[in-house]
């Protein structure tokens, strides 16, 4: 029998309300027993925990694993290793690989792949239409039975509203909750950056926040009729909260996660500033907390979808993730080559790594800051998107799988650019001094955690 003793740890498991200091005794990949010096079985593995935290294994469901067809991006091999460096037990990848995830044997080989060169669950989307062109409905139903969790065009948007109402009726026939990246091209065009101060006084093409919103009401009125859940992606503009708010006091199936860039910059980063402005270019406050680099202007690092955006709009996000309605924190990690990222603003693809650092900014600007409790930050990671997914997750209930992240919330840790294990080095935050780090992350009993990039098979 296989067993594992974490000893001395603050325990914290949000799904059954329990918050002490206590031993976790794991027994053959499932949580035996939780409890004050418990025994330890003969030949049992043990980790002190000692002035740590031990919560339930981290979801991370907004993850980028690139594979199959942009392999020099990322793989599963060297995804699931960034993931298990942040502390992440489980990701969920998106379907706007090459080709897409809209088909049954598309999600087969992500499995087969997982299962074989993945160290952390790997949970997989099919996409809402075929080839995430967003004309043809993809087949829903197969993609079900073929083991995926949601469905999404993440990347991009379904912008005929007729199509995404059969696809959030589809959604509900099969029990699938609907993820969208809310983007409406009409509005948005060929933007960059957040328009407002800063995107005029670089010269660069402003994406309005409208543009987001658009969809959010539009997905809300969907919701609403269908009764389908519809999660809104990577939410960056202050309108998008509030409609959110609005709809779930209505009681509508709507949902939304939010992203650590969006919750820890500002656009006035891509001016190379550490920060936060207003639209009309007042300084408002520094960034805290971290000791930061200087940026350079038009640092594509900086360039991702949606964009950063006002300090109105960060605010906004907190607000948000403080008051519940943004009930789910995720990365959108989002890898790519550097000769992709090392062009003209306009010209860079969009997009950063995050699997690394998420659990660190999230307890900077969340816990630290003491806008949140622990507990729910937790929550967020944890049980939260495991409800959402349906996932057998989320939880060290006994006879639960033995998915654990033990972290230290007060370590202080630089980032450095070599240390990352994905293959992608494409993050605004190397030489960021930064507080909380993953210490041990276990998957089925197993301790995975990857300390250098050397470590990992690719």
């Amino acid at each position: 029998m296989n067993s594992l003793l974490l000893t001395g740890g603050r325990v914290i498991d949000p799904a059954n309300k329990f918050d002490a200091i206590a031993d976790v005794l794991i027994l053959d990949g499932k949580i035996s027993a939780i409890g004050a010096k418990l025994p330890a079985p003969t030949g049992a593995e043990r980790l002190d925990a000692k002035g740590k935290i031990v919560s339930p294994g981290l979801i991370d469901l907004h993850v980028h694993l690139r594979e199959p067809g942009q392999t020099a991006k990322e793989t599963i091999a060297s995804g699931t290793a960034a993931a298990a460096r942040g502390g992440f037990t489980s990701v969920v990848c998106m379907p706007n690989t090459a080709p897409a995830i809209d088909n049954a044997g598309t999600v087969a080989l992500i499995h087969e792949r997982a299962a074989r060169e993945g160290i952390v669950n790997v949970f997989v989307t099919g996409a809402i239409t075929k080839g995430i062109a967003g004309e043809e409905m993809a087949p829903i139903g197969g993609l079900k039975k073929a083991g995926v969790v949601a469905i999404t065009d993440d990347g991009h948007c379904v912008q005929n509203n007729d199509l995404m109402r059969r696809a959030c009726e589809y959604a509900k026939m099969f029990d699938l909750p609907l993820f969208d990246h809310c983007q409406d091209y009409s509005f948005v065009t060929d933007g960059v950056m957040h328009e407002g101060y800063w995107s005029t006084a670089l010269g660069l093409r402003g994406w309005p926040a409208a543009g987001e919103e658009m969809i959010v009401a539009r997905n809300i009125l969907l919701a609403e009729l269908t009764g389908a859940k519809i999660h809104c992606q990577h939410l960056s503009a202050a309108g998008s909260v509030a409609l959110i708010r609005a709809a779930k006091k209505r009681g509508v199936p709507i949902s939304g996660e939010a992203c650590p860039h969006h919750f820890t910059l500002t656009d006035a980063a891509v001016a190379g500033s550490d920060k936060f402005w207003s639209n009309d270019g007042k300084l408002l406050a520094k960034s805290q907390p971290g000791k930061l680099p200087a940026w350079p202007q038009y640092d594509t690092n900086f360039k991702m979808n949606p964009p950063l955006r006002s300090a109105r709009d960060r605010e906004a996000i907190l607000e948000g993730l403080a008051d519940g309605t943004i009930d789910i924190l995720c990365s959108d990690h989002a890898p790519h080559c550097d000769f992709e990222k090392e062009v003209e603003f306009d010209y860079a693809p969009f997009g950063i790594t995050g699997l690394e650092t998420e659990l660190a900014l999230a307890l900077m600007q969340l816990v630290h800051t003491k806008r949140i409790s622990l507990t729910d930050m937790i929550a967020k990671f944890t049980i939260n998107p495991a409800r959402l997914l349906k996932l057998n997750k989320g939880t060290l209930g006994i006879g639960a799988d033995a998915d654990v992240t033990v972290f230290d919330p007060e370590q202080e840790w630089v980032f450095n650019r070599d240390d990352s294990a994905s293959k992608s080095k494409n993050n605004p935050f190397f030489g960021w001094t930064l507080k909380g780090k993953a210490a041990a992350t276990i998957v089925a009993g197993k301790s995975v955690l990857v300390e250098r990039p050397d470590q990992v098979a690719v």
